[in-house]
């Protein structure tokens, strides 16, 4: 077990690591960008080497089961969906030029872009759409997305470049299903050993837990894209490694700064910060199938424990949004409640539960910026109504072991997704991480309404109602919604603003380049 009271990760301890990265480049003035080179406008060629937040042994190059920041980083470099989430967070074109609803919204047809290849030149043709989603819906090997799409009947080749997506029963917000990163087109041969998509970048190397290498796809579909002849991707397990690697040039950019530091690290010259509201949440998970959890007294107590303006100021150095427990804050439904710290009712809650002297014990990783110092001020904050929290802190290759989903009390997080598909993800008991292992029938009987709804007015009302729900019963402690902070060398441009919760411009260097 950790202590709450941990020593802060601060200036100090920045550069008194280890290895002395920091020091070394920036105050003997060697070995590092010393001084600020402007990326300029757009130019071909270079090598981009970024440093990505956790990733281990578990990690993977299947695009239809990405787990960890590094499995999706690799996931958008090499392979697209049929349509995409924007910067702005908006339904995209991609390998489809057009996806639309037929009346009723009980089919939906795809047409795909004229010209369009694999990394070996290929076409992409209809089968290979068939294929792919034959591929994620397998029941005998179910991939991430084949929750969501638990309405497609089946894919049927309708043109020579159009394929009809036919339901089982209305789905509107389908297209909203098709763009989510685990459903990248691949081809009918798939082969993860050799992947092949359509994304901007073709595979070079591959090493589990520690980096991947790709070069520029040629044949891809935007011409003047990607701008970079090669793109490195480095894991690291924990913020101080992946800052040095930043400061002394090591790498060009990374994901995730700890919003506690973003003043030290935007302090240096040479150094950009990339600032993005969000959706992203960072919740903590109690399973609802397990003791004390299985008491809704219990987990609505932690709910008022928690001190969400709080949270917000020393996690997120107030650089985010406070939560009440509900996520997708950028749906049009999103449902305007708050809740606020009351140790008071929390004690009476546990004394009614039979449980005034709880003790817990938490698993917290640094899966996410944030995660770790979110632990310990819940824990801190947890004895103010006579509740003990011990932190058990684990690598990131533990926590997404198949010890995952099995944690009783643990941390998640989750990027930006509008309610229905969030809640085929992890609230309904078929989700692939329905990591609360929520069952609740009043509840799944209103989202399975709710996505099947033509009429948007209703479908507001259906959403609204599961809102609700979880709101009063369910299984995450849901505290904020923080701000994205990336951070990268100056001289690397292209990189913007992104509210889909993922880092440096949702993971897409396509649009990145160096002035080297």
């Amino acid at each position: 077990m950790i202590s709450p009271t941990a020593a802060p990760f601060n200036r100090r301890r920045l550069l008194g690591g280890a290895a002395g990265l920091a020091a070394a480049a920036f105050l003997a003035g060697c070995g590092g960008p010393a001084a600020a080179r402007d990326a300029g406008p757009p130019r071909q060629g270079g090598v981009l080497r970024v440093g990505v937040t956790g990733g281990g042994a578990s990690d993977t190059l299947d695009p239809h089961i990405p787990a960890t920041n590094p499995d999706i980083a690799r996931t958008i470099s090499l392979y697209e969906p049929l349509v995409h989430w924007d910067d702005a967070y908006t339904v995209q074109p991609a390998v489809a030029e057009a996806v639309r609803p037929e009346p009723g919204a009980r089919a939906w047809t795809a047409t795909i872009r004229n010209g369009i290849t694999f990394h070996d030149g290929r076409p992409v043709t209809p089968d290979d759409i068939v294929a792919t989603f034959a591929r994620i819906t397998d029941p005998d090997d179910p991939k991430v997305g084949a929750s969501q799409l638990s309405v497609l009947d089946r894919v049927v080749v309708v043109g020579d470049r159009q394929v009809r997506f036919e339901l089982s029963e209305p789905s509107p917000v389908f297209d909203q299903y098709l763009a989510e990163y685990s459903c990248g087109i691949v081809p009918a041969d798939f082969d993860v050993t050799r992947p092949v998509g359509t994304g901007p970048f073709r595979f070079e190397g591959f090493t589990a837990g520690q980096q991947s290498t790709f070069v520029r796809h040629e044949g891809y579909w935007r011409p003047e894209e990607p701008y970079l002849d090669r793109l490195e991707l480095i894991n690291f397990a924990e913020d101080d490694a992946r800052i040095n690697a930043l400061l002394s040039g090591q790498v060009d950019a990374i994901d995730q700064v700890p919003l506690s530091l973003t003043e030290v690290v935007g302090s240096y010259e040479s150094i950009r910060l990339l600032t993005s509201e969000t959706g992203a949440w960072l919740p903590f998970t109690m399973r609802v199938d397990v003791a004390p959890f299985d008491d809704v007294r219990v987990r609505q107590a932690l709910r008022l424990i928690a001190g969400r303006d709080e949270m917000v100021n020393q996690v997120l150095s107030g650089l985010g949004n406070r939560a009440a427990d509900l996520y997708s804050p950028f749906d049009p439904n999103y449902l305007s409640v708050t809740r606020e710290q009351d140790l008071g009712r929390a004690r009476e809650l546990l004394s009614a539960a039979g449980k005034p002297n709880l003790s817990l014990e938490l698993v917290t990783s640094p899966i996410q910026a944030g995660s770790v110092e979110a632990a310990q001020v819940l824990a801190t904050q947890a004895r103010g109504a006579g509740v003990e929290i011990g932190l058990r802190r684990v690598d990131t290759s533990t926590f997404f072991s198949d010890q995952y989903l099995q944690w009783e009390f643990a941390q998640s997080f989750w990027n930006t997704r509008n309610y229905i598909p969030q809640a085929s993800q992890s609230s309904m008991p078929e989700a692939p991480f329905n990591e609360t292992h929520w069952d609740d029938a009043e509840y799944q009987g209103i989202i399975r309404r709710a996505r099947s709804e033509v009429d948007p007015n209703l479908r507001a009302q259906l959403v609204r109602r599961a809102q609700e729900i979880e709101f009063e019963r369910g299984g995450y402690l849901i505290w904020g919604f923080p701000d994205r902070v990336d951070a990268h060398q100056a001289y690397v441009g292209g990189l913007v603003p992104n509210r889909t919760g993922m880092s440096l411009s949702g993971y897409e260097f396509r649009k990145a380049w160096v002035n080297a």
